[in-house]
């Protein structure tokens, strides 16, 4: 006998589980559908656990400067396979948090592979699903609205597909029990440097090739400028505007070599492992899609401000749509479909107001445009830029390096963009990403009172920067 409910969710990752439980909130039935593990990507192979090894990356490096601080240490020693544990054990309670959530809404999870159905004895219109269960078995759930939530997965690149062992993805890379000596990252994109940058502070010789010619293509120049510099300061060989010739590809001697090309010069590249990070490709292979009037873009589902697809009453949220392929992303997304569904008040998703963060050493954030997408929109610019080396808080912590930058439409004084290199700029953009949703000035912002000394002064000093008023620079 079928399901039924007022709301389904194919897909168990952060967006699909935060629609459900904002759904569950409204009084509506709902159920949950998911092939694998509740989490989805952002938990299991994503956010989690390479923050994880981001955390225990960046305090083993820090505890080899700790001399700089009057703090001598020795015997330090690196012990992957605890690290590795370690990741785990985060992963895990989490994933019991999320299991618990399911049950404190009383939210009906269904372990199986889902198929959306057209038109049947089940329902006169398309958006029923049809449910294979882990145990053979078949089920068909029969929702008044559909949320299709089935993320995303590594991007191959034809000739260069992941075995485990000599070409990695960053789901095998996250599975790594020892680390080799080097690496080759193809790919200087969010998922390219962050494990640049990781790997590095681990100890293992690194070599990002991107094919832009700057790394993160779709961030701020002057970010990538500097994120480039601190990386090679480090030890990082960085080469940009470069493609690899996946046909070169090769394992001599238990190594991977590998030929890129930048303009006219070739370079034989050489290390332990290969880690393909090209980006990510929505999973929209058997879902069903060919059974509904659900229209694609570009590889994507294409849905409207509210998160509807081309048929009204199914609703599309997270990486299966493209755009920013951010967990926070997916699951405002989420909350913007279920409250359009339920007739509750919502203004719609707005990308330029989701914050985007890379948590490498040093971090990038930013929220709104850059200063070139804000000039190619034709939008007279002025901009507050101010280095983290002007903040007393950041010379306590020895970590002077970076710079905030604010834009600004010089016409309107409105903020339309903001960019963040240094440490501890994740947790800075939230204060950008508040401004801008309450259409904040840079007048307004300085006009904050900013605790001393904290980080977060730099915001304030920034904002002041914008008409030329700035005190610590």
């Amino acid at each position: 006998m079928a399901i039924s409910c007022d709301v389904a969710v194919l897909g168990g990752g952060t967006g699909g589980y935060v629609a459900a439980i904002r759904a569950a909130q409204l009084g509506k039935e709902v159920v949950i559908i998911e092939q694998d593990k509740l989490g989805g990507t952002c938990l299991h192979r994503g956010c989690i656990p390479t923050k994880a090894l981001l955390r225990s990356a960046e305090l083993f490096a820090q505890m080899k400067e700790s001399a700089s601080y009057g703090i001598e240490t020795s015997g330090l020693s690196l012990v992957f396979p605890k690290v590795q544990e370690r990741k785990q054990e985060i992963v895990n309670q989490l994933h019991k948090g999320v299991q618990y959530l399911m049950r404190k809404n009383k939210i009906t999870v269904i372990q199986g592979s889902g198929r959306v159905i057209g038109p049947s004895i089940f329902s006169p219109k398309s958006g029923a699903v049809a449910v294979e269960l882990n145990d053979g078995e078949m089920e068909t759930v029969v929702p008044t609205n559909l949320i299709i939530a089935t993320g995303s997965r590594p991007r191959n690149l034809p000739g260069l597909t992941p075995d485990g062992q000599y070409v990695l993805s960053s789901d095998e890379a996250l599975l790594l029990d020892e680390l080799p000596d080097s690496m080759i990252i193809v790919g200087g994109g969010v998922i390219g440097v962050e494990w640049a940058s990781l790997l590095n502070d681990f100890g293992v010789k690194v070599t990002v090739v991107e094919a832009a010619n700057q790394l993160l293509p779709t961030e701020d120049t002057e970010v990538a400028k500097e994120l480039q510099k601190q990386l090679e300061r480090r030890g990082i060989i960085v080469v940009t505007g470069a493609m690899v010739q996946p046909d070169t590809f090769e394992v001599r001697d238990n190594k991977v070599q590998i030929s890129s090309t930048q303009g006219e010069k070739q370079t034989i590249l050489t290390g332990d492992k290969l880690l393909v990070s090209i980006g990510r490709q929505g999973n929209l292979e058997n879902i069903g899609l060919e059974n509904t009037d659900v229209a694609l873009d570009r590889g994507y589902i294409r849905v409207n401000e509210h998160m509807q697809t081309t048929e009204p009453h199914i609703y599309a949220i997270g990486d299966c749509i493209g755009g920013l392929q951010l967990a926070h992303a997916a699951s405002h997304e989420g909350l913007v479909a279920v409250n359009h569904l339920a007739g509750e008040a919502s203004h719609g998703y707005q990308a330029d107001q989701t914050p985007r963060c890379v948590y490498t050493r040093p971090e990038v954030a930013s929220v709104g445009i850059t200063e070139k997408e804000a000039v190619e929109r034709g939008i007279k610019v002025k901009i507050g830029k101010v280095p983290f080396s002007a903040i007393g808080k950041a010379m306590v912590q020895g970590e002077k390096e970076g710079f905030v930058k604010i834009v600004a439409d010089k016409l309107t004084n409105d903020i339309v963009g903001v960019q963040m290199i240094g440490a501890h700029v994740t947790e800075l953009i939230g204060q950008a990403a508040l401004a801008q949703l309450l259409d904040a000035t840079p007048w307004e912002i300085g006009q904050a009172v900013f605790a001393h000394p904290t980080l977060s002064e730099i915001l304030g000093e920034a904002a002041l920067a914008v008409d030329g008023k700035s005190i610590s620079i």
